[in-house]
């Protein structure tokens, strides 16, 4: 019986003994490491409203996106190898011109440093294009310049569909508009490497396709009826103006009560 008791004594200890471990380690689990408190740490509060770290990221990725789109731009109006990259270089030129005024404004009011110069991955894109000639050079002012619109694009959404400061709403709706207008424009091109697009989003994905089923070949689908409101309702509001193709960018210039600008 003595024997038993002190099994289980050393038992009963051993239990409270994890148990004391495992518990600040849940703790900590539930309460430091939830996403909610994740972004309460890196978050600083302005007059704006509160600035996250996802809030600053996305102001340095406009900068960015503007000091090496600018000089691709400008070098494709220079060497104007056809028309419709001369177009979409234009287009880079005047929206990234437009899109670095405004971010200059807001990183000034909301005290967020920005960069100078592209980052290693942008100046090794410039120095692809550089390298490149003819129907080569084309290809890759096209696709390199499509595929980081297309990475960009997403994540302009979410900052912009969680950011709770007015500045960098403003700031997302902005660029997303610029952002559509570059994709819309490169793609007119015609020179879009859709496939390797594709490629690219699923490399190293392992799940497998969801969505509707695939259509069976020589089977007609069943038309689907229109999606309207029903009843005498009265509308004023219109889809976004601009033929099919283009994107409405206009805008006015922005307010630089700062001076950034001067």
């Amino acid at each position: 019986m003595p024997r038993i008791n002190g099994t289980a004594v050393f038992v009963t200890s051993l239990v409270a003994t994890l148990g004391a471990l495992a518990f600040p380690m849940w703790q900590y689990a539930d309460r430091m490491g939830t996403g909610q408190a994740n972004v309460a740490a890196s978050t600083v509060n302005t007059q704006w409203g509160p600035l996250t770290a996802a809030d600053r990221d996305l102001i340095v990725r406009v900068r960015l996106a503007g000091l090496w789109e600018l000089p691709a731009g400008q070098q494709a109006i220079e060497r104007a190898p056809s028309q419709a990259i001369k177009e979409a270089g234009d287009h880079l030129i005047v929206g990234h011109t437009d899109l670095d005024k405004r971010v200059r404004i807001i990183a000034a009011q909301l005290g967020v440093a920005l960069p100078n110069q592209p980052n290693e991955q942008q100046q090794g894109w410039l120095q692809e294009m550089s390298a490149a000639q003819g129907s080569q050079y084309e290809y890759k002012f096209v696709n390199l310049l499509r595929a980081a619109h297309g990475k960009i694009f997403p994540a302009i959404g979410t900052v912009r569909n969680t950011t709770r400061n007015t500045l960098v709403r403003q700031l997302a709706s902005d660029a997303n508009q610029t952002v559509l207008d570059h994709i819309t424009i490169l793609e007119k091109t015609g020179k879009v490497d859709f496939d390797a697009i594709a490629n690219d989003a699923v490399a190293g994905t392992t799940a497998s396709p969801t969505g509707p089923a695939a259509p069976v070949p020589g089977q007609v689908a069943p038309s689907a009826p229109a999606a309207e409101a029903s009843g005498d309702i009265g509308t004023t509001s219109r889809p976004s103006p601009g033929a099919p193709g283009t994107v409405n960018t206009g805008r006015p210039d922005p307010v630089d009560t700062a001076g950034v600008l001067q």
